[in-house]
């Protein structure tokens, strides 16, 4: 009987992501000929100038992957929807027209090239923030749960989770840009994440402080104890020189990231994973009968989230200029809360997640 259930369970979820596919393509039929077109040109670089060698094409869970890229055209539209809830929430567009004025002024022929740096600092905290604030992290915990990085995994992505970028496109969209620039921005964003997530062995040595590159990104994704925690930048790594989340071994340690993944337990399936940060959520469907309840759980909700978003921002930092572990969280639970390790206790925890607490002590 139980192995009559768990077939039909598979079952039931082989054919939901079937038709998700059949709908997506309805959506946009262009996503066959992308993939193809994306695994033509990246597929033999990963081959030829591969960053983990012996790593095969049919590696584990890479049809998960490839299911999120089909998926694609069908989960963008939750996502968009949830990036207009949010962008208009985030009241990124606030500070945005304070900037008009000033935005003004710019000349027409820089304008782009100042929308572009304000474009990836926003997104350096949005970013940043989907780390170390405990609820963004749940979403974007999917992303960073691959164990071994390809142009494929790339795709591995909770639809609500791109809403990351939403504060830096409302920003501009608020200081005056133009929209169909902010989105230009936001496309090119997304092609240089496959491209950074391509198990290709690529770095610009003297340009590492000036321009991101696979290395950097793979250290982001790394579950090593020192670089956790590091190189948020999208495009740039100057907001991470800046902020002190900058991590990049020395070119003459010719050290590589050897270890990818998260310690959630995150489940292994795709439909888990788009279901993984939901978890819960029934219990408060209660809440919809008691309007002035609910009201004020979501505005405690919004406190609280605003508090963590403070905390990420002030706390301490490192840089790989001391290349020493920081100091550390035991649990998963929380990012920012009073179950640090003691200063004393330096040494790395196995095991942790992108959740856990990387500040200096």
């Amino acid at each position: 009987m139980r192995n009559t259930r768990r077939f039909l369970g598979r079952l039931a979820r082989a054919l939901l992501i079937l038709g998700g596919v059949a709908v997506a393509f309805q959506i946009d039929s262009t996503i066959f000929g992308a993939l193809i077109i994306l695994f033509v040109i990246l597929a033999p670089l990963e081959k030829l100038y591969p960053r983990q060698k012996g790593q095969k094409i049919r590696r584990p869970l890479v049809t998960n992957d490839i299911g999120f890229a089909l998926l694609g055209p069908l989960l963008n539209v939750a996502g968009i929807a949830a990036l207009l809830v949010i962008g208009v929430l985030s009241f990124a567009w606030l500070p945005g027209l304070a900037a008009r004025p000033l935005v003004g002024l710019i000349p027409a022929a820089a304008a782009p090239f100042v929308g572009f740096l304000m474009f990836d600092l926003v997104g350096y905290w949005t970013h940043r923030w989907a780390h170390e604030v405990p609820f963004m992290w749940r979403f974007h915990s999917v992303h960073h749960s691959p164990e071994h990085m390809d142009w494929v995994s790339g795709f591995r992505i909770h639809p609500f989770d791109g809403v990351v970028i939403a504060p830096a496109f409302f920003f501009l969209i608020g200081a005056g840009f133009d929209a169909e620039l902010a989105g230009v921005f936001a496309v090119f964003q997304i092609i240089l994440g496959l491209f950074f997530h391509a198990n290709v062995r690529v770095r610009w040595r003297y340009l590492d402080r000036i321009v991101a590159n696979p290395e950097f990104h793979h250290w982001h994704h790394s579950s090593e104890d020192d670089a956790i925690g590091h190189n948020y930048g999208a495009a740039l790594p100057w907001w991470d020189l800046l902020f002190g989340t900058y991590f990049m071994p020395r070119w003459k340690l010719r050290r590589r990231p050897s270890r990818y993944g998260i310690s959630d337990p995150l489940p292994r399936d795709l439909v888990g994973q788009l279901t993984y940060p939901c978890r819960g959520a029934h219990r408060h469907l209660w809440l919809w009968r008691r309007p002035i309840t609910g009201a004020k759980t979501v505005l405690a909700g919004a406190r609280n989230l605003l508090v963590d978003v403070r905390r990420s921002a002030t706390r301490p930092t490192h840089s790989i200029r001391t290349e020493v572990v920081p100091g550390c969280r035991t649990t998963n639970a929380s990012l920012i809360g009073p179950d640090a390790v003691p200063k004393a206790d330096k040494r790395p925890l196995p095991g942790r997640s992108d959740a856990d607490l990387v500040g200096a002590e």
